[in-house]
């Protein structure tokens, strides 16, 4: 599948900004054997005085700004064009839940994809005893990991409702678990902390949708915006399978990666510090297209 990627970010802000520096990572990655980026361009409006990129711990792009001059607005735009391979899923050959612990003990890398960074609680995902029971409730009739984390996305699916005016940036998940509803970022961090909670490393994966499915298929959840979804490491034959709690499904051809972390303030689309007073607005826009 070959898709055209276009997003736009734009920040009015309520008062003149003096200065800002942020952290930008918004731009897709190239996956062997998942997806390929042919071309991706970044640009910014106003235009930085400064602006360098490097990829971070976890294999992510990151573009580094620094603006000196006064601004009331910023724009971000990202055009790419990217391949994503639509993979059949092998065979289910990940292992029970005791097989898995006893295959993570055996496992001594500490590489950025080493499943050891995926199990403890992380910045936005704190381990949370009653998400972790509902975990245990909704794969008790899981016969391997693989099955686990397919049975929790489709519980979380089935459970929460999808409302983007109920949670906002900062929602951790103990409070999302107690509203039953949020968006695709809180349903990703529910579910990341229910797959630690059993023992089972996950992580948050950012990226987009696709937003012209093919006919006679449904419109996905999420597509007008960018998307979260979760990885789960189901043991050395699979390893990472990504899967995708807010349209019940395991993610495939549809999805695009940015890039992965532990949470979402692994991978947010920007951070960063403003020389200013007040607050401000902010509109996303997003349009991933097939090429035929």
């Amino acid at each position: 599948m070959l898709y055209d990627v276009r997003l736009s970010l734009n920040y009015d802000y309520k008062a003149t900004v003096h200065g800002g520096r942020h952290l930008v990572r918004v731009s897709p990655i190239s996956v062997p054997g998942v997806q390929r980026v042919v071309a991706s361009s970044l640009s910014f409006e106003p235009r930085p005085q400064r602006e360098s990129s490097f990829t971070d711990f976890f294999g992510n792009l990151a573009t580094t700004v620094t603006f000196l001059d006064p601004h009331d607005s910023l724009e971000i735009r990202l055009t790419a064009r990217v391949q994503v391979e639509d993979i059949v899923r092998p065979a289910d050959l990940s292992p029970t839940l005791p097989e898995l612990h006893q295959a993570i003990a055996r496992y001594w890398s500490v590489e950025p994809n080493s499943p050891h960074h995926f199990l403890a609680s992380s910045p936005r995902v704190p381990l949370d005893p009653a998400i972790s029971r509902y975990a245990a409730s909704a794969t008790a009739d899981a016969a391997s990991v693989f099955s686990a984390a397919n049975a929790l996305c489709l519980a979380i699916h089935r459970d929460f409702a999808y409302d983007p005016k109920a949670t906002d940036v900062q929602t951790l998940p103990s409070t999302v678990f107690a509203l039953r509803k949020g968006v695709c970022q809180d349903f990703a961090h529910v579910m990341i902390a229910g797959l630690r909670g059993l023992g089972i490393p996950a992580g948050y994966v950012s990226g987009f949708l696709r937003t012209n499915p093919p006919p006679g298929k449904p419109r996905l959840e999420g597509a007008d915006a960018m998307h979260a979804w979760v990885r789960a490491w189901c043991g050395q034959h699979l390893g990472w399978v990504e899967f995708d709690p807010t349209n019940a499904m395991v993610a495939g051809a549809d999805h695009i990666s940015i890039g992965h972390g532990r949470d979402y303030s692994d991978i947010s689309p920007i951070v960063g510090v403003l020389k200013t007073h007040g607050s401000h607005e902010t509109k996303q826009s997003v349009d991933v297209l097939r090429v035929e």
